[in-house]
């Protein structure tokens, strides 16, 4: 990536690919295995070198593929994985990472997430993620589907330390601009945009397809675009063959213009009031 903007801080200062790689849903099915896997290296080719999984994809199975995929490719990456809630204790945070760690045949993880807010103690999961940084296991740690409130609970429990929030994000789910992501910009803290395209359910007909009709793209790409333009959040569409991935690149080289976005905002408009933060 050669754009100034193609990046994101995350808050120690170190930068991160702002078009990364999703990958929810795959490694489920033995006939996509080879597809999913070029499209995983070749999109790691093209330097969208922010890679995210979790122990739940699959009940491991798409960690098991992503450890496949890396291999002699892992330096590249920029490599997240994800706790479940319930294995968020101090103790079973680091069984759970022990575990992932094998499954991606690799000896550390670049972010760890707690997947969602659940009912072990904020205390006991940043005590956990605090021991697997001490041992070298994990670079990062952070969460995930956490709301303003949630966050707030975080810090108060020690957790000052979060490196970044995934949350679901796109043009047609704009609630956290209302306060959650300014939260996180005051923090110096990225948002990490999961189902970015909304998992491909974007409404047809709309003023995204006018827009990616004019300039010979896809809506798709569009859709992208715009949310690669909002300051301090990286995105991680998934994509399971190549022509996806090469597709989904194109977006980082699309400048939204002033008229596109009003267009944008009329059709999807932003926030005036909280909304409770969805997740998928």
């Amino acid at each position: 990536m050669e754009r100034n903007d193609a990046w994101v801080t995350l808050p120690d200062g170190e930068r991160i690919a702002k078009l990364g790689l999703g990958t929810w849903e795959m490694g489920e099915r033995r006939s996509a295995r080879e597809a999913e896997i070029a499209a995983l290296r070749e999109g790691i080719e093209l330097g969208m070198t922010v890679v995210d999984t979790a122990e739940m994809y699959g009940d491991g199975a798409t960690e098991t593929l992503l450890g496949e995929a890396l291999a002699g490719l892992r330096e590249k990456v920029f490599l997240v994985s994800k706790v479940y809630p319930h294995n968020a204790s101090r103790r079973g945070v680091v069984a759970s990472c022990d575990a992932s760690l094998a499954r991606l045949k690799t000896d550390r993880l670049d972010l760890y997430l707690l997947h969602w807010p659940g009912t072990i103690p904020l205390e006991e999961t940043v005590e956990g993620f605090e021991l697997l940084l001490r041992a070298g296991k994990i670079r990062h740690w952070g969460v995930s589907n956490f709301d303003v409130d949630e966050m707030d609970a975080l810090f108060a429990a020690g957790g000052t330390a979060c490196a970044a929030n995934q949350i679901l994000y796109n043009v047609a789910r704009r609630g956290p601009e209302f306060d959650l992501l300014p939260w996180m910009r005051a923090r110096k803290m990225p948002a990490m945009a999961y189902s970015p395209i909304d998992h491909m359910r974007l409404p047809q007909g709309s003023v995204l397809d006018d827009i990616a009709r004019a300039r010979g793209v896809s809506s798709v790409s569009i859709a992208l675009a715009w949310v690669l333009e909002q300051p301090g959040v990286c995105a991680i569409p998934k994509a399971g063959n190549i022509e996806h991935m090469r597709e989904n690149r194109r977006a980082l080289d699309i400048r939204l213009t002033d008229d596109e976005r009003a267009r944008i905002d009329a059709r999807f408009k932003p926030p005036r009031s909280k909304r409770a933060l969805e997740m998928l």
